[in-house]
């Protein structure tokens, strides 16, 4: 396959591998003499097009050309424009009926997770290290490093601190919402354990801090404020030895695949996301639906383009009018800080092949598949209905990444055509769009979806992505986790003082 033409409405159509200058090339009963070379994962002109007309790809428009374009033409961000403008508005058009599943359950699928005191559970059982503020950074690294090499990871998955730059001279929602991040990421059911550890006199204080907790479990979740003690490492490693007795007798125990929660994730993105490795994760996201667990779509400045897609996917108009708000309110953020909303889509994407936000839109949001939206959830707010879930967060990977772990996701699955090595503070799986990437990043990359442009079907690379995602489940570690690629990023919007 040289090439490929997504829907039959497109007027243009994608390399599958490098083209030359000159080759002729057969589609829709016609010759196109190729009149550039156009590198994998680019666009060529399968028409002439006119100066201002619609290019079609997925079947809708991701722009219109800024100049007459012959066909055989490369199109990309030189000769094509967003049609995009600001805040809108929506009419609900609900196609309920067009995404309901026919299919009926042949099985129902189990994993091997840790039954927490609360009724949640986690697949992992990790000791945590988590500052209240950024100035004891260094303190929690090491406490983190030198307790691990002391148990020697016995019943233990990891020790991991998780250093930030926040808690401190942050005003309003903007210090809520490192609160919010930092409670629920000591609340997560991975963590078999946890060691809050303060400074004294940051804003984000120890005391206030633990009853923002609500109720937890006191065997597992420890506090140091270091300016009260005399000797902050030896109280430290105290504190985590209480909590390791603790954690090391929890066992996995079989748990329905109803309880799996997970992230859905782009970045790095190229030509290919929107043919193999997004619409991969749309089918799993559907199948886990299905299953009765739960799928969360973020990165809102990447559905600008294509969210009436999922407007009319909500399952009631109250869901709709929570995602206008939702891609409203994040329109406003740019325009507040007098910044253009299309900026997008980034030079790495330009370089795979991604030339307007529309065209990037329209492949990210393939990852939530074809189920009804059942709710959208706030920065910071936590996941309380199954199905697919809308999340507010950037396109940014660390902070878009970090806010669905911290919604409860127990793994993000992160789909990626140029590569990228970190990972959040659950497993974090790299699916690469295409197999030069899968061979050439084997040490970042954990699952390939280009054998989609090689004859796998659908069907087959979502039963290969599903037995990988249970056996991560139930303990096998992703690329990040045997790297130790873990960190987590907060969202800043407001004043340092």
């Amino acid at each position: 396959m040289k090439f490929i033409k997504i829907n039959s409405s497109d007027n243009v159509a994608v390399a599958v591998e490098n083209l030359q200058k000159g080759e002729t090339v057969f589609i829709d009963n016609q010759a196109i003499t190729l009149l550039s070379d156009i590198t994998a994962g680019h666009k060529f002109a399968l028409k002439n097009f006119a100066e201002n007309e619609n290019v079609i790809k997925y079947g809708f428009p991701i722009g219109h050309t800024t100049q007459a374009i012959l066909q055989g033409s490369l199109i990309d961000e030189k000769v094509l424009k967003t049609n995009l403008d600001g805040i809108l508005k929506y009419n609900y058009a609900p196609a309920a009926q067009l995404f309901q599943s026919s299919k009926t359950l042949e099985k129902l699928y189990s994993f091997s997770g840790y039954r927490r005191a609360n009724g949640e559970v986690g697949i992992r059982n990790e000791i945590w290290v988590v500052p209240t503020v950024g100035c004891v950074n260094g303190i929690v690294g090491k406490l983190a490093q030198d307790f691990q090499a002391e148990t020697g990871l016995k019943n233990i998955d990891a020790v991991v601190a998780f250093p930030h730059n926040y808690g401190c001279s942050q005003l309003g929602y903007d210090h809520e919402n490192t609160r919010k991040i930092l409670r629920n990421l000591v609340l997560h059911p991975n963590a078999g354990g946890v060691l809050v550890v303060g400074l004294g006199c940051e804003n984000n204080q120890i005391s206030a801090f633990r009853e923002f907790l609500g109720d937890f479990d006191e065997s597992r979740i420890k506090f140091l404020e270091t300016q009260k003690v005399d000797d902050e490492y030896e109280v430290g490693m105290q504190l985590l030895r209480e909590i390791y007795a603790t954690a090391k007798n929890d066992q996995r125990t079989a748990t329905p695949l109803s309880e799996l929660k997970i992230g859905l994730k782009c970045g790095g993105s190229d030509g290919f996301s929107g043919i193999t490795a997004n619409p991969l994760l749309g089918v799993f996201s559907d199948f886990l639906v299905s299953q009765g667990g739960s799928a969360v779509l973020t990165e809102v400045p990447e559905m600008f383009g294509a969210e009436t897609l999922l407007m009319n996917r909500c399952v009631d108009f109250d869901t709709f009018q929570k995602t206008v708000h939702l891609i409203n309110n994040f329109k406003d953020y740019f325009i507040k800080n007098q910044q253009p909303i299309y900026e997008n889509p980034s030079p790495g994407n330009k370089a795979g092949g991604i030339s307007t936000l529309e065209e990037k839109s329209l492949g990210c949001t393939q990852k939530s598949g074809k189920s009804l939206v059942q709710d959208v959830l706030k920065y910071g707010d936590k996941i309380v209905k199954k199905g697919l879930n809308l999340l507010s967060a950037p396109g940014n990977d660390l902070v878009a990444s970090t806010t669905l772990a911290a919604a409860g996701c127990h793994i993000v699955l992160f789909t990626t055509g140029r590569g990228t090595p970190f990972g959040t503070f659950v497993p974090t799986i790299k699916i690469s769009t295409n197999s030069a990437l899968f061979h050439k990043k084997p040490n970042w990359i954990d699952f390939n979806a280009g054998g989609l442009l090689e004859n796998e079907t659908f069907d087959e690379a979502n039963s290969r992505l599903t037995q990988y995602i249970i056996s991560v489940a139930n303990g096998e570690k992703s690329n990040n986790e045997k790297n130790n690629y873990r960190e987590i990023a907060i969202f800043k919007t407001g004043v340092t003082l």
